[in-house]
């Protein structure tokens, strides 16, 4: 299924903002910053990207049931398997 791009405007967002603190991590790292700085700012990015990956498997999900496609259509092995490689 593709993902409609104009409903992905927010995730995409969110994923350059992700880009700009990972490159502050860099930054930070290269500067000798204190770990415990760094780590915070890591794991910042890490959830950004989580976010991102939920909302657009939320919204792949979305986009099935609303256009009215069969749910046995829906492969739910590979929907659980989307979920957990978030996990």
């Amino acid at each position: 299924m593709d993902l409609d791009p104009t409903e992905m405007t927010p995730v995409i967002n969110r994923i350059k903002r992700a880009q700009g603190q990972l490159a502050g991590v860099l930054r930070m790292i290269e500067e000798g910053r204190d770990c415990e700085d760094v780590v915070t700012q890591l794991a910042a990015v890490s959830r950004a990207l989580d976010r991102a990956g939920f909302a657009i498997i939320s919204t792949g999900l979305r986009q099935c049931l609303t256009n009215g496609d069969d749910a046995d259509s829906l492969d739910v092995k590979k929907m659980e398997k989307l979920f957990l490689s978030l996990a």
